[in-house]
């Protein structure tokens, strides 16, 4: 009579192990059948030379030549004529810089007074962002590309009188002639600057002042750092480029303002 119930335990006993078993087969299968996983295990190369020994070579020539074309006729556009070489050499200002300065401020000027109805005070640049010259004889769309290469956009700054300050006191540090405009002043003998004056007027420290830079610059390029405590930005969505174009288009002759805008005492 004991035996039916001991049958009864061991077939209980046999359908838990099976029961384990098509689990175990399940879970084996579920991560069997998954997505295979590969895995580099060897990169090879080869230089493939562009010579005049190519066979290649026409046929890229051919390929590139109008895109080329179309380029050089862009650029060897004649846009103005410059009566001397206009370059960086000079210790607080140089031609080029004045140039340059005098240009992003009129003809951003142009754009925010329509925007804002607001009037720019002054405009700083920086004195490493001039990477080229302007050459004696003609000026083309290639020479405002080699003098700012770079995709830097017109900002507009509002600055608080300390600001300024703390700006003139970084261009006469650094003893570079760095690009102004509408800004001039004295550095007297203990190389603090003296009789400041923004557009024609004298500095008043109590007010804030509209300064027309580069977006590059706004943000703490060449460690003008006062620029990062600006009150607002205007981004007029302009290239330095396109202002220097512009200027040069608009100007039959580009010659260098003589002013003086940085002296010593």
């Amino acid at each position: 009579m004991k035996f039916p119930a001991l049958r009864m335990v061991n077939l209980k006993k046999y359908h838990a192990a099976l029961k384990q078993f098509v689990l175990f087969l399940t879970f084996l299968l579920a991560f069997g059948c998954g997505t295979p996983k590969y895995h580099v295990t060897k990169i090879e190369g080869k230089e493939i030379g562009v010579t005049d020994k190519n066979t290649e070579v026409p046929a890229i020539e051919a390929f590139i030549k109008p895109y080329r074309d179309n380029i050089d006729k862009d650029m060897n556009v004649v846009l103005a004529y410059a009566p001397e070489t206009l370059d960086k050499s000079g210790e607080w200002q140089c031609a080029i810089g004045n140039v340059m300065a005098d240009a992003t401020l009129d003809l951003s000027n142009r754009v925010f007074l329509k925007r804002e109805n607001k009037k720019i005070d002054m405009c700083l640049l920086n004195f490493g962002g001039i990477r080229s010259i302007i050459p004696k004889g003609n000026i083309t769309t290639r020479t405002a590309f080699e003098i700012m290469p770079f995709e830097n956009s017109v900002i507009v700054t509002e600055l608080k009188g300390e600001e300024i300050l703390e700006m003139i006191s970084y261009i006469i540090t650094e003893k570079k002639a760095h690009p102004i405009s509408g800004l001039a002043f004295k550095i007297g003998t203990d190389k603090i600057a003296e009789d400041i004056r923004i557009n024609g007027q004298a500095f008043d420290p109590y007010r804030t002042y509209l300064v027309v830079t580069s977006d590059y610059l706004v943000n703490g390029g060449d460690n003008m750092n006062f620029f990062r405590k600006s009150l607002h930005n205007y981004d007029l969505d302009y290239k330095l480029r396109n202002v220097l174009i512009d200027y040069f288009r608009e100007k039959d002759t580009i010659k260098a303002p003589t002013d003086i805008r940085i002296s010593k005492g």
